[in-house]
């Protein structure tokens, strides 16, 4: 029994690691969580304190995507496990019990597990949020658009019920998780890419 939920609680506790506070401390930059828009995360830290410390950051919150997944997976796990400890790692970035469940929006996360489970899964996200980005400038649509979407490549690349209902899930607190983004969208504030 010990097997199925280690790898849960694994993927929880890695998911609880702001990769974006962690990365400024490091840095010796401000708290992104007391600036910008408030979101650990690495498109504030983009905004905040430039390339380097976004992509470290970036980097952090995929691989803790990545990496509790593909230790459920090479302990010969269900497909049931795998899914839900891809799901324990995006929930810990969203609510991280190491900074009082005050997270992220779950996209670099949510990138790493989809790699993890499938590479084409993940591949599939970034090209449309790279096509929705270069298409309308906007960090925050082009994540949505690829949410919406990502149940449909799981049907199409991974037909397993278990990921299909674990992407969904996950998809839909993504977009749940931008519900300030689809109102400055809507009113016509949200900050484009590239801008200050």
């Amino acid at each position: 029994m010990l097997m199925y939920f280690a790898p849960i609680i694994i993927g929880y506790l890695s998911g609880s690691i702001a990769s974006a506070v962690l990365v400024s401390k490091a840095m010796g930059l401000d708290d992104p969580r007391l600036a910008g828009s408030g979101n650990p995360g690495a498109t504030n830290v983009l905004r905040l304190h430039g390339k380097k410390a976004a992509a470290l950051t970036l980097a952090g919150d995929v691989v803790k995507g990545i990496l509790p997944v593909l230790i459920a997976r090479a302990l010969g796990l269900h497909d049931f496990i795998v899914a839900m400890t891809g799901m324990a790692a995006f929930l810990g970035h969203l609510y991280p019990v190491f900074f009082n469940f005050k997270g992220g929006k779950g996209v670099a996360t949510f990138i790493g597990v989809l790699s993890a489970c499938y590479w084409l899964m993940g591949l599939a996200f970034i090209g449309t949020w790279l096509i929705m980005a270069a298409m309308f400038r906007y960090a925050s649509l082009s994540a949505i658009i690829a949410a919406l979407l990502t149940p449909l490549y799981s049907w199409l690349l991974l037909p397993s019920r278990a990921y299909l209902i674990g992407f969904s899930i996950m998809s839909a607190l993504l977009i749940w998780r931008h519900r300030s983004n689809i109102m400055s969208l809507w009113a016509g504030t949200e900050g484009k890419i590239g801008a200050k």
